[in-house]
Order: C-alpha cells, then sequence, then structure tokens
C-alpha cells in the first residue's frame, strides 16, 4: 500500500540546506496500524506531508496507493488526496459551521448526491461517537471532542487510509486516550491508520508497529 524507497529530503533556508529526512525506507502493508514516533524536529511531519504529495522528496521514490506520486499532475493530486483522510494536531474545523455542516461540507465539495449526504454524515459521527454533538459549533465542543469531528471528517468518504499527523498532540492523557481508542476502532474496520506522535509512551501504550525517527533518519522498526 505505501512504500518510500531512500528517500530524502532537504529544505533551502536562503544559503542553508536543512536536511529534514535522509535515505528513509519502509513499506506498509494494507490493513496495517502503524506508529511514527519521534521527537520534535525528527521528521514526522515531514514524512506524512509526503504520503498526501503536500511536499515532494528531494531524492527517492514515495508510492502511495500503488502511485508513484511523484508522476501525478496537479488535477491528479487532488484526486489521490481524495482517496485518503488526514487528521492534524490541530482539528481544522470550519468555526461557522456545525459539526454535521463540517462532515457534510467534504461530501457536497466531492460531488457526492445530496440525498446520501445526510445518512453518510451521520454514520461517520455515530463512528467517532458523536452523533449527538451533531448541531454544536467548534467552539462548544471540549478538544477531544473536536478531534473526533475531524476524524468523523476525514473518515465520511470511507477511504481506505487514514493518516493522523500528531492528532493527540493538544490533548490531555483522558481524551488522547479517547481519540486513539476512535482511531483504533477506524482500523479495526478495516482502514490502514499511520499514527505520528512525539509521545513515546503513548506510542508504545498502542503496541503497534512502530517506526522510530532521529533526526531525520529511521532508526527503529519494531513490533
Amino acid at each position: 500500500m505505501i512504500e518510500l524507497h531512500r528517500v530524502s529530503k532537504i529544505y533551502e533556508v536562503g544559503p542553508v540546506k536543512v536536511p529534514a529526512l535522509s535515505d528513509v525506507t519502509f513499506t506498509i502493508d494494507k490493513g496495517e496500524f502503524v506508529v511514527i514516533n519521534g521527537p520534535s524536529g525528527a521528521g514526522k511531519t515531514t514524512l506524512m506531508r509526503l504520503l498526501y504529495r503536500e511536499e515532494e522528496p528531494t531524492d527517492g521514490e514515495v508510492m502511495v496507493l500503488g502511485q508513484p506520486l511523484a508522476e501525478l499532475t496537479p488535477r491528479e493530486v487532488s484526486a489521490f488526496r481524495r482517496t485518503i483522510g488526514v487528521v492534524f494536531q490541530d482539528a481544522k474545523l470550519l468555526p461557522g459551521r456545525t459539526v454535521y455542516e463540517n462532515i457534510a461540507f467534504v461530501l457536497r465539495v466531492t460531488g457526492v448526491p445530496r440525498r446520501e449526504i445526510t445518512a453518510r454524515a451521520f454514520e461517520a459521527l455515530r463512528a467517532v461517537g458523536l452523533s449527538a454533538r451533531a448541531q454544536a459549533y467548534p467552539a462548544q465542543l471540549s478538544q477531544g471532542e473536536a478531534q473526533r469531528a475531524a476524524l468523523a471528517r476525514a473518515i465520511v468518504r470511507k477511504q481506505a487510509l487514514l493518516i493522523a499527523d500528531e492528532p493527540t498532540g493538544n490533548l490531555d492523557d483522558g481524551m488522547a486516550a479517547e481519540v486513539v481508542s476512535v482511531i483504533k476502532d477506524i482500523w479495526a474496520g478495516g482502514t490502514t491508520v499511520i499514527l505520528a506522535t512525539h509521545q513515546s509512551r503513548l506510542a508504545a501504550a498502542m503496541r503497534r508497529r512502530t517506526l522510530v525517527l532521529e533526526g531525520g533518519r529511521l532508526v527503529k522498526d519494531e513490533g
């Protein structure tokens, strides 16, 4: 499902070249739950951005869902991103829309027939345990609820792949456990999950395959 072969990413900041990833190689199979762990600045976010083609590698090859991402045209990149779900540390909900409207909006802009939108939006809300908050606005949600709403938005199109970049980074332990439980349920339903976290204790508690980054290099692949 996902293959990285000798991937490096170097950012140029004026005359200075800053390496973010160096010679990273791994494969993730369909149906896996993989944790990307490492301290801040280890390259986790850069790696995740490569996976949904927000960034391109300086060297190496990235393949996701069988597609070599470097070969995609701008139009194909847009189509590709609609096949995956992405969740960030900041839930990034639209503040002027209710939870339901945030999810329904994703379906509308991707051309889902109007008659299907309500049923599919509530199916996603039930999956994250948020049906009762459908008419709440983002400002009325706890941080944990906001992240669950973001997860509902990410899975509403029933994507085969969920990419979660530090989804618990702003949460206390209780809320983090709540969000991780929802992500595990999504994985149990057949979705491949890649979750990045700087929290080593959280990574260990998940008891899943863990890729450890340090200084942009893959130093461990365990579990």
